[in-house]
């Protein structure tokens, strides 16, 4: 009798390390046949399913390899679909001796549908903060203890993709091409991480934003009105409530793993510094960003491959046309230019642009592929942010107590960072902006007239690169983030039903609001049809003893001639200094006004005005 007791006693205290091996995710949720890398990752999540061995039977499909790791949880199936597999369900089977475990995985037919078409400088990029722009359903505010809050700039606000949906035609109407969203994926973060970065699941579309359909259907909509649609992603780290902080794939899915917490020094130049130390250089690739985003280690093969195949499986899906990488230093550089080489040779004309948060040309360029300045491998990265010519700027149109010429013209720090694009390898895939939502916003509430603000919308909408504008840039909102970012991506008034104030339509905004609309909308749809700004080269001035910075973009017999003056007074332009791209052309003619103006006469720019002159013989 003891011994029977003794046998029970055993299997009782035993019966948690008996249990049978389950299946509880299995990402991705499905592939699709015919793509040109062959080879598919499977991650199969559940209890003790690293002890299954996997078996399937599929016309044109082999099993490549069983990867396992110190966690049983976890189970990597590689996988290859060749040319010769039909769409259908890969009847996965997981076997231990009686034991089978069967998943249904569907394989898709690719289909020509429009978008991951890319993305250049005859576009311009409208920013969105997804949470702030618009609520199109209520449904969605509260989900899992996390309450809508718009008097709380740092809490959830409600807005979603409804909302931007039901804005498109207001979108295109003011004349930019292209949609960049902040993160869209799910964050089921404590609080609500509103703003997207701390995701917790790669897979998801955010439930409070809306669901994986309605983002499929939004660029959708976007394509069908003539626009594309950029996806912002983090491969840098995760939330810490994704379930991988509970039960991590491996003991190295994550950097600084020991349990004390080792915050990143962001000092992105040692990764290009010849002298930088290796301890700091690691500190930047390994440390956290913040304590609620744990952060990956791409060099963890399996992990790598994971968030590769995540992003090519978001362009298959939902037909994105670009993505917009963050934190593009801080994630292992190896990694980043696979990714970059991997997604462009399955969508040749997408685009990838990394945020690359220098103060100095040289650096930013450095990330660019094909960088003479770049001694390491290639990046494969097409395009780079222009934060120096950003942080310019901010400041080269402000009003003057004095006028200042020559080297000492407000513009000619304009003039000279933009001197310094032979750093670039490719001076058309630079992403140019004022502002975003990491930085103050552009405009000022204190500004007396609306001088700097269409000076330098005229610049950023005719100097080399590809545009980017924040929501609100329009109708002037305004914020600085001295307190915190929230500051700085406030609601777009009437985005909320209730909003006493409805600047989505004329009515609804002041008359200096919609001054500012309408010159913004004027440039936009001219740009869209103007092949010299499109895909024409600059040649520019140095700014003399006038205090007006002049330039020309030019495409074939296309010559627009742009002349910003940075004085407070008017100034006369002697004209023949500009022989080089005038001759052969008679007037210009400044296409926000419509004036004509001959151009073999001297030329009187307004004070803090501009013109941009379009040249006809």
């Amino acid at each position: 009798m003891r011994k029977v007791l003794l046998i029970v006693f055993a299997l009782l205290t035993t019966a948690p390390y008996l249990k049978a091996a389950e299946i509880s995710r299995v990402e991705p949720a499905n592939w699709w046949t015919g793509m040109r890398n062959t080879t598919l990752q499977i991650m199969v999540y559940g209890k003790n399913i690293g002890t299954l061995t996997p078996t399937f039977n599929y016309p044109g499909v082999t099993l490549k390899e069983v990867a396992k790791t110190d966690n049983p949880n976890y189970l990597f199936v590689y996988i290859n679909i060749s040319a010769a597999a039909k769409p259908g369900t890969l009847q996965l089977k997981f076997k231990k001796s009686a034991e089978v475990l069967t998943h249904a995985f569907p394989l898709l037919a690719r289909t020509n549908r429009s978008g991951a078409a890319g993305f250049n400088q005859s576009d311009v990029m409208y920013l969105i903060t997804p949470d702030r722009f618009a609520n199109g359903s209520a449904s969605n505010d509260a989900l899992e203890g996390v309450q809508v809050n718009r008097d709380d700039p740092n809490a959830r606000h409600g807005g979603d993709l409804d909302g931007i949906a039901q804005h498109i035609d207001y979108i295109k109407n003011l004349g930019v091409t292209t949609v960049w969203l902040n993160p869209v994926q799910e964050n089921k973060m404590p609080g609500g991480s509103y703003h997207g970065y701390a995701i917790t699941n790669f897979y998801n579309i955010d439930p409070r934003f809306g669901t994986n359909e309605q983002f499929k259907k939004l660029t959708a909509d976007m394509h069908n009105k003539g626009m594309k649609v950029v996806m912002d992603m983090i491969f840098n780290h995760c939330g810490s409530s994704h379930p991988w902080m509970t039960d991590l794939p491996a003991k190295d899915w994550i950097n600084n793993n020991s349990g004390e917490y080792v915050q990143t020094n962001h000092a992105k130049y040692t990764l290009m510094d010849p002298h930088a130390a290796a301890s700091d250089r690691n500190t930047l690739v390994n440390g956290w960003f913040v304590r609620e985003m744990p952060d990956l280690n791409q060099r963890n093969r399996h992990l790598a491959t994971y968030l590769i195949q995540n992003s090519i499986w978001w362009i298959e899906y939902s037909r994105i046309d670009g993505i917009r990488q963050d934190t593009y230093p801080y994630p292992d550089y190896d990694f980043m230019a696979r990714w970059c080489k991997e997604v462009q040779a399955e969508y040749p004309q997408f685009n990838i642009v990394g945020e690359s948060w220098y103060g100095r040309s040289s650096a930013s360029a450095w990330w660019q592929t094909g960088s003479v300045l770049n001694k390491k491998a290639d990046t494969h990265l097409k395009t780079v942010m222009d934060f120096p010519l950003t942080f310019i700027a901010n400041n080269a149109f402000d009003y003057t107590d004095r006028d200042r010429f020559g080297e000492d013209s407000p513009l000619f720090r304009l003039y000279e960072e933009i001197a310094q694009d032979f750093m670039f390898a490719d001076q058309s895939n630079i992403l140019t902006f004022l502002d975003n939502h990491d930085l103050d916003r552009f405009a000022r509430a204190d500004d007396p007239d609306l001088r700097r603000y269409k000076q330098a919308l005229a610049f950023l909408l005719t100097t080399r690169g590809i545009p980017q504008i924040y929501y609100g840039t329009e109708i002037l909102m305004d914020g600085k983030k001295a307190k915190s970012d929230g500051y700085v991506r406030t609601d777009f008034p009437g985005g909320w039903t209730g909003d006493k104030i409805n600047a989505f339509t004329a009515q609804g905004r002041t008359e200096k609001q919609n001054e500012a609309w309408l010159y913004l909308q004027k440039l936009l749809q001219w740009r869209k049809t103007n092949e010299a700004i499109t895909q024409g080269k600059l040649l520019h001035y140095v700014p003399d003893g006038t205090g007006v910075y002049v330039y020309a973009r030019i495409k074939n017999n296309k010559t627009v001639l742009v002349m910003l003056n940075g004085t407070n007074s008017a100034r006369e332009v002697n004209m023949t200094r500009f022989l080089e791209v005038t001759n052969g052309f008679t007037q210009g003619t400044d296409i926000i006004t419509g004036k004509k103006m001959p151009i073999s006469q001297a030329i009187t720019v307004p004070a803090k005005g501009q013109y941009i002159l379009e040249l006809t013989k």
